[in-house]
Parts: C-alpha cells; structure tokens; sequence
C-alpha cells in the first residue's frame, strides 16, 4: 500500500472488516467473539473425542483422517449456534451459504 495523503486517517482494522462485512464496529467485535467460541469449543471437545475412539493407544490414521473430515460439519454448526446465542445468526447463515457455495464451486450472487 502506498502513503497515505495528508489529512487522511489510516483505517483500523476493525473498521476495514465491518466494512468487509457491512457491519458496525461493535458487531465485527460480536462476530470476532463468535470465531473465538467456535474455535474454543472445537479445541476443547477433540481431547475426549480422541480418548474416546483411540484410548491410550496412538491413534489410527483412519481416524485422524475420519476427525478432519467430520471436524468442518461440526466446525460449522458450532458457529451457527455461537452466532444465534450472540444475536448474530443471519450473519453467519450468510457466511455458511457463501462458504459452501465456494466449497462446492457454485457461483454466489453478489
């Protein structure tokens, strides 16, 4: 990026993903919280998954392979549920719809 001209003000972060978004500040904040949650729960429920299906024995490359696959479904559901509890599910239900649009190689209309 270039220099900004003089009297100009840098735009923060923030302000550049609510842009992105077509949010407000505070919403982008909601919808950062939102990513956190999700990406916590995740985190936090693999250990006794794990332990679950593999014990104390190393775990099979099936079921690595079997977790990724099933972790980006669950991933997903979690941020609808985190996104309504926080008041921000239309957002998300239009971010899940673009994601797998993408995914599946749909075009979205803009």
């Amino acid at each position: 990026m270039g220099m900004a001209e003089p009297g100009s003000r840098k735009r923060g972060w923030i302000q550049r993903l609510g842009e992105r978004w077509g949010v407000g500040p505070w919403q982008v904040l909601v919808i950062l919280l939102v990513f956190a949650c999700t990406g916590t729960t995740v985190l936090l429920l693999k250990r006794p998954v794990v332990a679950y299906f593999a014990g104390n024995e190393q775990q099979p490359v099936l079921f690595t392979v079997l977790y990724y696959l099933l972790i980006l479904p669950i991933y997903n559901l979690f941020l609808l549920i985190y996104g309504a509890l926080f008041g921000q599910f239309r957002f998300f239900w239009a971010f899940e719809k673009r994601f797998f649009n993408r995914i599946l190689g749909r075009k979205h209309p803009k």
